[in-house]
């Protein structure tokens, strides 16, 4: 009987004053991740000790060492400007070797979008920094949320909503679509179907609430069903989700999509890098640098990350 090889996962473990380097020893650890996926830590090998010493468990053996911050001057739950070029650096040499071929897929722990910020990097999300680093049109790459529930994929992601507003066109939403229909069909959906959410209240109401819905929204599914994708819509953000004959939904705005997958829960959602040629996901939580150094930190939200990509590479 021959053997099947597990996916090789490359974990980039976030801001270093985070829980980051915690949740990623704890997950690489984990008995269910060790049974599905090779697990590799990319991140500081003396960071890392620091954080294994603190939680009593051996540093981690599978390390990919970047060497990007002296442990010396690093304090748990002090994230600054060196934190934030880290972040980037771990992230980047793990999607740096899954383009060469070294991993199957990538976790990221959770970053620190202010650090990153004073180290004066252009950094507005995963989706269009991974597109960067992979040389793929940002315009083409976006979010989606997944959890046992919920697949939900965002138009427009962080930004101002006037911002987001004025990217919103029928063009965009046809690519997110497009993306969404790859991402459903790379995890093992045959012919999904997906549900499209309206900007304003009650999807317009037929125009009393804005013609954003007939003029950008209803054009766009045109589109897409045209391209042999199977997208309903519009319907009103708050009531689609109670509809559960979708496979995904595509929502317009941040809040649109982010609200009801973080009332779920975090430890049973990962955010999904969908439309780039590298398969990546970070967790749906922040660095918690309040706990940061504690031995506090709960790895589900990892671990479900993990899984979930380590499933789609094996598709």
């Amino acid at each position: 009987m021959p053997v099947i090889s597990k996916p090789r996962i490359g974990i980039a473990i976030g801001d270093p004053a985070g829980i980051g380097p915690e949740i990623a020893i704890k997950a690489s650890s984990n008995r269910d991740v060790r049974d599905i996926c090779e697990p590799v830590i990319v991140g500081d090998y003396e960071v890392l000790s620091r954080y294994a010493h603190t939680i009593r468990k051996s540093p981690p053996e599978n390390v990919i060492d970047v060497g990007a911050i002296n442990v010396n001057f690093l304090t748990p739950g002090e994230s600054d400007a060196a934190c934030g070029r880290a972040i980037l650096e771990y992230a980047g040499k793990a999607v740096d070797l899954a383009m060469a071929g070294d991993f199957d897929a990538v976790v990221a722990c959770p970053q620190t979008q202010s650090s990153i910020k004073s180290a004066g990097i252009d950094f507005n999300g995963y989706p269009s920094w991974v597109a960067r680093r992979t040389k793929t049109d940002p315009d083409s790459v976006f979010m989606m949320l997944v959890s046992d529930r919920l697949r939900i994929a965002h138009v427009t992601l962080h930004l101002g909503i006037r911002e987001a507003l004025n990217l919103i066109d029928s063009p965009r939403i046809v690519r997110t679509l497009a993306a969404v229909k790859t991402a459903l069909e790379r995890i093992g959906l045959v012919e999904p179907k997906i549900a499209v959410s309206g900007i304003n209240p009650h999807a317009g109401e037929g125009g009393l609430f804005g013609s954003e819905e007939i003029e950008i929204i209803c054009p766009a599914l045109e589109e897409a069903r045209e391209a042999g994708i199977d997208a309903c819509g519009p319907f009103g953000a708050d009531t689609m989700y109670l509809d559960k004959g979708f496979d995904a939904y595509v929502v317009m705005y941040h809040d649109q999509g982010h609200i009801p997958a973080k009332l779920l829960g975090f430890d049973g959602t990962a955010a999904l890098t969908i439309g780039a040629p590298v398969l990546f996901s970070s967790v749906a939580h922040g660095s918690a640098l309040d706990i940061a150094g504690r031995g506090k930190a709960s790895s589900g939200a990892l671990v479900w990350a993990i899984k979930q990509v380590a499933g789609a590479s094996t598709v």
